[in-house]
């Protein structure tokens, strides 16, 4: 995968239509604790719906439509399609889904709830008829990344019919799926902001990118926005394993609970949570600070054990590079490594993924033009 400057400088035509003047674009990065979507390049459109889905009966979902009023869709997700109901996001959470799919212990392929993630998000964004979608996986190794990018394209690239919070039913089409691996669209990002930040130009140096994220922390190595699949991987060292070590703390905690992921990431003298049961609530402020410093420092290890001789500069996003920004960039100076933050660091990976398949479709619209290969 190698991308040329010039093609990250496509034009925003608008948020529905997408460069061409016709096809809209959706990008979809399916993170563990929340799948981002945007369908333009600006920061602020990008949503955010927590990554629960479960299975359900259809009158199971329909039950809710009795409500006199609207209420807000992103706590209320769900969709009808092949005869199965489906409930996304904090819905998915009331009728016991985990992040991780259902109610299994450990996470299944970002491959399995794919293609009802995609349609939620359709719903969501009112698409219909063709549509192309560009998403990431993580990269374990080139194998299982061109497995899983097989069957994904598998599963989307086709006509689909819905029905999505109990409307009319509608007819998608997805024409073109493009999958790169998880973290890559931060770099794209990054580089199309032009920023003194990112001086010199990232396209001309060998650079790292750390994707921080619920499950894995993905490792690339990309010289000169060469994609080096032989040096990149992802690692199972991530917020998860966070989240269980403040959860063990505490009696009665759900390691996979929103409320207490929500309650990790405030501000202190903010971090309260009552664990299911618990007849008081109690403050995290005790636990978070130095937990987070010991997680990082066992974050930076491996970051240091993986970086190949030729790194300078190192791209850290996902919600974990928020969260251990400032841990993080101390220990990598020490390490003589340049770290840059992508901004903001829980969008990028969308909003990088959006720019791609903007010139992707460009190219496609003028063959004169030639972003990518």
């Amino acid at each position: 995968m190698v991308i040329n400057r010039q093609a990250l400088q496509v034009p925003q035509l608008g948020k529905v239509q997408g460069p061409t003047g016709g096809k809209a674009i959706l990008s979809v990065d399916f993170g563990r604790t929340a799948t981002k979507a945007c369908i333009s390049r600006t920061p602020n459109s990008v949503v955010f719906i927590p990554s629960n889905v479960a299975k359900l009966d259809v009158g199971q979902v329909r039950a809710g439509s009795f409500e006199s009023k609207p209420t807000d869709p992103l706590l209320d997700m769900w969709l009808e399609y092949q005869g199965n109901g489906y409930a996304v996001g904090q819905l998915a959470a009331d009728f016991g889904a985990n992040l991780f799919g259902g109610n299994q212990a450990i996470a299944k392929s970002k491959v399995d709830d794919a293609l009802i993630k995609v349609l939620a998000c359709a719903g969501y964004f009112q698409i219909k008829g063709e549509f192309a979608v560009v998403l990431s996986l993580p990269f374990y190794s080139q194998e299982q990344f061109e497995r899983e990018k097989s069957q994904v394209i598998s599963q989307l690239k086709s006509p689909h019919k819905m029905v999505y919070r109990g409307g009319e039913e509608t007819e998608i089409q997805i024409t073109d799926v493009w999958v790169m691996p998880e973290g890559y669209g931060s770099l794209i990002w990054s580089e199309a902001q032009n920023s003194k930040e990112f001086e010199p130009e990232l396209t001309k140096l060998s650079v790292a990118v750390v994707d921080i994220g619920h499950q894995t922390t993905d490792l690339l190595m990309v010289d000169r926005f060469r994609f080096a699949r032989a040096a990149s991987k992802s690692e199972g060292i991530a917020m998860s394993q966070f989240y269980e070590e403040i959860a063990a703390k505490i009696k009665g905690a759900d390691p996979q609970s929103l409320y207490l992921l929500e309650a990790v990431h405030k501000p202190e003298g903010q971090r309260i949570y009552r664990p299911k049961g618990a007849s008081k609530p109690i403050s995290l402020d005790g636990l978070v600070p130095e937990s987070r410093k010991a997680f990082a420092m066992k974050l930076t290890e491996k970051i240091i054990a993986w970086l190949p001789e030729r790194v300078t500069d190192v791209v850290l996003t996902g919600g974990g590079a928020e969260f251990f920004k400032d841990d993080l960039e101390k220990l990598l100076k020490e390490a003589g490594i340049k770290a840059h933050f992508a901004l903001p660091p829980r969008e990028a990976n969308a909003l990088g993924q959006y720019i791609y398949a903007e010139a992707q479709l460009a190219m496609a619209k003028n063959p004169a033009v030639q972003p990518a290969s």
